[in-house]
Order: C-alpha cells, then structure tokens, then sequence
C-alpha cells in the first residue's frame, strides 16, 4: 500500500474531535511513506487533512473539478493537482491513483464516495480495501445500519465485512494495508444469501 484516499467533509464539524482524528490520520500516513489522494480542498476537514500532511513533509496529491478550483476552493500548495472536469471523473482518478479508501467524517459527498467505492469492490472492479476512521463515534450509526441490512437480505455478510471501523488511524491503516477485501461474488442465485 503506498497511497490512500481520503474522503472527508469540506467542513469541520461540531468541535474538535473531527478535526483532531483528521491531523491523527495525517500523521499516521505520513510515518508509514503513504501518499494522500484526497479531493483537493482547502476548506473543512478536506483543509485540515491536506495541510498536515503537508506539515509533515507528506506528498499530497488533490483531484477536484474544475467548477471548484473556479470557486477558489482548492488547496494551492498541494504535492500534485488534477483538474478534472466532473465529480464522476474525479472519483474514477482518485480510486486509480490509490491503493485503499478511508472516509472521515462528512456530508453527503463523503458517504457517495465510499460508497461507490465499496460497491466497485462489491462487483469486482477492484480489489482494494475501504473503511472509516471513526472519530466521536461519527459512523455508529452508519455501521448499525449495514448490520440491519444484512439482517433484512438486502446486503450480504462478506460484502458488509468489506467495510472496516476503527476509531484509532494506525490500527485502520495496519487492517487496510493486510486485510484485503473478501473474494465476494455480487451475483447471487433466487433465496441464496
């Protein structure tokens, strides 16, 4: 594994904890000599992420679309810019460039991202492993969810396992960098699970 990408709010959140888990994270990448593929903001969590990282003399690499950087959104000391020109286009760069998939905190965006990049592994696009730092419990709820759609047959248990919940950053990028995601088939025959 040589470099993660990072979804994460383009705000801070209610206090301190979010951004707190966000230079954790940073940190932990960067003693580890794994490169950040993120969305390229200068603002909230995205902001903070990206400039610890930076601090710590990490390689930050930004994907954003152009409608953004012409909103002066975009971080302008990033390691590397690309400028895309749809959000679709955008996650496509970003899942090339990476290894694994982390969310932090966020808004919609956020929980889109990982997701689509939980159903790519879910239908064999890829291979690589996603999960979330929990930070202040954020995702709690998120997890019980997936747990009741297994309960209810709508998700497969293997494809739920896809999704790993740490609330500590070394310990999501230790399980990211060796348990890769289950062999899983989507396809499944009538009253199968």
């Amino acid at each position: 594994m040589q470099s993660v990408c990072v979804f994460c709010g383009s705000n801070t959140g209610n206090g301190d904890v979010y951004s707190a888990a966000a230079r954790a994270l940073a940190a932990a990448m960067v003693r580890r000599g794994l490169r950040l593929v993120y969305g390229g903001g200068s603002i909230g969590l995205m902001g903070v992420l990206g400039d610890a990282v930076l601090a710590a003399g990490g390689h930050v690499i930004g994907v954003t679309p152009r409608r953004l950087l012409e909103r002066e959104l975009v971080h302008t000391g990033l390691t590397e810019l690309h400028i895309v020109e749809t959000m679709n286009e955008r996650k496509a760069l970003m899942a090339q460039l990476s290894d694994a998939f982390i969310a932090l905190p966020g808004g919609m965006g956020t929980l889109d991202e990982l997701f689509e990049m939980l159903t790519w592994t879910q239908l064999g696009f890829h291979r690589k492993p996603c999960g979330v730092l929990d930070a202040g419990n954020y995702f709690d709820r998120l997890m019980a969810f997936l747990d009741h759609a297994v309960a209810e047959r709508f998700v497969m248990p293997e494809h739920r396992s896809m999704l790993i919940a740490e609330v500590d950053s070394d310990r999501l990028l230790e399980r990211l960098a060796n348990e890769p995601p289950p062999a899983a088939s989507k396809w499944v025959s009538h009253g199968s699970r």
